[in-house]
């Protein structure tokens, strides 16, 4: 496996008790394994995926969402009252369970939307599925009027309510792998997670994504990632903060007159941050780098897995 310089040790850490586990001495034995052992490859992947998560991460896309997005959706959609939407890597479901709470807060009566939560780990799928919360999960990002509206108590943790919880849909999702059959969406989030592929895989996985989003739907990356060639097909649009990808010739969005957002989401109700129009600009490319878990993840493709985890060069 090839891993950034000096992060070998995050991989062993990581692996070496699955490999004992499994009877093996070292962490390489194990990773020889991986190559034939579709099991032992999603154990691995499990344990090698970063889960850094929270409520309305970053803020500024959440905002982006509230009041140029589904303004333009409601517009759009007023003839099927529906929206689908994707979290993909969804980790533990945070975000997914973020955006059902603000659709459910600011959809008109008789409208229904549908979140369908992906994720490589069948464990964090497992998570969003219950919906269930520690108090420390809690404690980041979640207002507490929120808390008070869509949580219940059970023992130590927090449940999400029902009603949000109908509105997830998940489902188990190499983003390196080809995508089976999949909807079209209106809203793609598809956060932080390209940063651990290389270039090729980011440029193969974006233009599978392509395929799913709808021709005037949404795609929003992380933050560390707007500067990212998204390749033919995307343009980019800017609305506050907040950088979003759509399909070529969608018409550009712009922020509903008034707007002032979803309270606790930018300095709660009240807070009117600045939303100039959105504007279409030209991407541009930026450096890349690979990683251990973009390389495991590209071993379910059929792609050759390396026998080592000895960096290359050294």
């Amino acid at each position: 496996m090839r891993c950034e310089p000096g992060k070998e040790y995050l991989v062993e850490a990581r692996l070496l008790p699955l490999a004992r586990e499994a009877g093996y001495e070292d962490v390489d034995a194990y990773v020889a394994r991986l190559r034939v052992d579709a099991a032992a490859r999603a154990d691995a992947v499990d344990a090698l995926t970063i889960n850094e998560t929270s409520w309305f991460r970053d803020l500024a896309p959440y905002q982006t969402f509230t009041d140029t997005m589904l303004p333009a959706l409601l517009e759009s959609r007023a003839h099927v009252r529906h929206l689908e939407l994707w979290s993909a890597a969804c980790s533990s479901g945070q975000e997914a369970y973020s955006l059902a709470m603000l659709l459910r807060e600011n959809l008109p009566p008789g409208w229904t939307a549908t979140i369908h939560a992906t994720d490589v780990s069948r464990a964090m799928l497992t998570r969003v599925k219950a919906g269930r919360y520690s108090q420390v999960e809690m404690n980041r990002g979640m207002p507490a009027t929120r808390l008070v509206r869509w949580f219940e108590r059970a023992g130590s943790e927090w449940q999400v309510s029902e009603e949000l919880r109908s509105m997830i849909t998940t489902e188990q999702l190499n983003l390196a792998a080809p995508f089976p059959p999949m909807r079209r969406f209106d809203v793609v989030f598809l956060r932080n997670v390209l940063i651990y592929f290389d270039a090729q895989t980011k440029s193969d996985i974006l233009r599978r994504v392509h395929h799913t989003v709808a021709p005037d739907g949404f795609l929003l990356l992380g933050t560390s990632e707007y500067a990212l060639d998204a390749g033919p097909g995307w343009q980019r649009e800017v609305s506050g903060k907040t950088w979003m990808h759509r399909p070529e010739g969608a018409r550009p969005a712009t922020p509903a007159a008034g707007a002032a957002g979803p309270a606790g989401v930018r300095g709660g109700a009240g807070s009117a941050p600045a939303r100039p129009l959105a504007t279409t600009v030209p991407a541009t490319a930026t450096a890349s780098f690979s990683s251990t878990l973009g390389t495991v993840a590209r071993a379910g493709t059929g792609a050759t897995l390396p026998t080592s985890l000895t960096p290359q060069g050294a």
